[in-house]
């Protein structure tokens, strides 16, 4: 539906002398003719409408009716690509209907992160208290080698084979329960 509003305010105010009333009504006629739906003409004219409007405030636009009937194509082109995928998404594809995609995880992703989480945290759980405080401070808090071995009274190559063997423990923990993080061997 057109805001009465916006063209009421553009006549007050911008562009002297263009009629946006006008304008908007050629505009929906060029998108009918395009195939547009009345709907979708009406929604896509206001927008253009409205772009003009805004762009007239800040430049002289040579020519209202072809920015404006570009601008419409290019909303026109935009909205048909948006409905044609939203009905790839509803078809689903061989036979699951609705699926959408998203960028969120998986179920299955969520619940692999989760046992992950739980075999790292009954690993580091079971390690000996020195060689946990090293692995933690060194690979979770970023703290370096040097400032762990001197809080710990540790030489570097004593921070560093806590560390590896820290590792050691989760890696094995890890593939004994079967998962294998992505990145885990890096």
């Amino acid at each position: 539906m057109p805001r009465p509003d916006a063209l009421q305010i553009a006549r007050d105010g911008d562009s002297p002398g263009t009629d946006w009333t006008m304008v908007q009504s050629r505009l929906i006629g060029y998108l009918r003719a395009r195939g547009a739906r009345a709907d979708l003409a009406e929604d896509i004219a206001q927008e253009t409408v409205l772009r003009l409007i805004a762009i007239s405030r800040t430049k002289e636009i040579g020519s209202v009716f072809a920015l404006g009937f570009r601008i419409a194509d290019n909303l026109l082109v935009d909205q048909h690509r948006a409905e044609s995928r939203y009905a790839d998404a509803g078809e689903g594809g061989e036979g699951e209907e609705g699926q959408w995609q998203t960028t969120a995880p998986s179920l299955d992703r969520v619940l692999d992160s989760r046992r992950a989480i739980e075999v790292f945290q009954r690993c580091l759980n079971r390690m000996p208290a020195l060689r946990r405080e090293v692995l933690v401070r060194r690979r979770l808090r970023n703290e370096s080698c040097r400032a762990i071995g001197e809080d710990l009274a540790l030489s570097g190559k004593a921070v560093e084979k806590h560390i590896t063997r820290g590792l050691v423990d989760l890696r094995r923990a890890m593939e004994k329960a079967g998962i294998d993080p992505a990145g885990w061997h890096e």
